[in-house]
């Protein structure tokens, strides 16, 4: 390797650190907070802010960021198996499955997100497009079903939302409402309540009984 392939090696990796510093302190800002300022991101990710700007070009690219981030960690590139599966059902059922995983992978951040997307437009936009992305892939894996009942696509949707996990989860621990902290635990795990949202989405779709 010659010494500027190094150099340029090097300088990538510290841009990618960076950039990964950047992201995490976001994460941790909106977890503790429940608000985005590119101000504290960059405070908390000891960069300037125009460090930020240059990664990422405005408060919509840190934000578009962040959800890959959290769609990398919660496992989301095993979503194609739900669309490859040669039963249509279980490719259903792996569709539940990977939501459950990847909305519990940061509960805290993911919770406050979704808050903040009712109060800030820009982030209510990115959210917007990924519940659409969502959306698109429940009717995609209806419109595989025999004899799926009408609405059966939208259906799908809500069962599989942030919200319904976080909800199920409370009551699977037998818990009345989620903690202040929204720490795992203290509401339950998201992945515990797979089993719950898989058995309603079966009976919302009307899947065939076992047997």
């Amino acid at each position: 390797m010659s010494p500027r392939s190094y150099r340029m090696g090097q300088r990538q990796a510290e841009v990618d650190e960076t950039r990964a510093r950047i992201v995490e302190a976001a994460r941790g800002q909106l977890a503790e907070t429940g608000a985005l300022s590119l101000d504290a991101v960059a405070r908390r990710a000891d960069v300037a802010r125009a460090t930020v700007y240059y990664q990422f070009g405005s408060k919509t690219g840190l934000l578009e960021a962040v959800c890959d981030a959290l769609a990398a960690g919660g496992g989301m590139e095993r979503l194609a198996e739900a669309f490859t599966a040669a039963d249509p059902w279980a490719g259903v059922d792996r569709f539940v499955a990977v939501f459950g995983g990847f909305w519990a992978v940061d509960r805290r951040c993911t919770r406050r997100l979704r808050a903040l997307a009712a109060l800030d437009d820009e982030v209510g936009r990115v959210i917007a497009a990924r519940d659409a992305r969502r959306r698109q892939g429940a009717a995609v894996l209806v419109g595989r079903l025999p004899g799926a009942p009408e609405g059966a696509a939208a259906r799908l949707y809500v069962l599989t939302s942030f919200e319904t996990f976080d909800a199920l989860a409370a009551e699977v621990a037998g818990v009345a409402g989620p903690e202040a902290d929204g720490s795992e635990g203290a509401d339950g795990d998201l992945r515990a309540a797979v089993p719950v949202v898989t058995a309603m989405v079966r009976a919302a779709l009307g899947a065939p009984q076992a047997g």
